[in-house]
């Protein structure tokens, strides 16, 4: 697991209709393209587990990201997601262990197919 901190939403960028990629800044000033896996709800807030687009299409195991979800409105009305680090630890760990337990079942739902 990485230190998600260190990442901020550099904002939204629709690559194709297939994929859901989201582009973000690090601390230092690098753009890194991540790949949403998947969204899902615990406690009544949205989480998205997130992974480098670099390593999505690869067949080994990669780094998930699980990052909240906070909607806002811009200046012309439109809804957009802003993606934030969970900062509590003890929540961290357990949306990750929600995350790989939610992977794996829909890798396993791909495999019956």
């Amino acid at each position: 697991m990485h230190d998600e901190e260190q990442l901020e939403q550099g904002g939204m960028e629709e690559v194709g209709m297939e994929e859901d990629l989201i582009e973000m800044t690090d601390e230092e000033g690098n753009t890194i393209l991540f790949h949403i896996l998947d969204y899902f709800f615990y406690n009544g807030e949205e989480y998205a587990i997130l992974t480098d687009s670099n390593e999505a299409d690869t067949t080994e195991a990669v780094d998930c990201y699980v990052m909240k979800i906070v909607l806002s409105t811009d200046e012309n009305g439109e809804e957009l997601e802003e993606f934030v680090p969970v900062e509590d630890q003890k929540l961290e760990a357990k949306l990750m262990e929600i995350a790989t337990v939610k992977l794996n079942d829909d890798e396993e739902a791909d495999d019956e197919d």
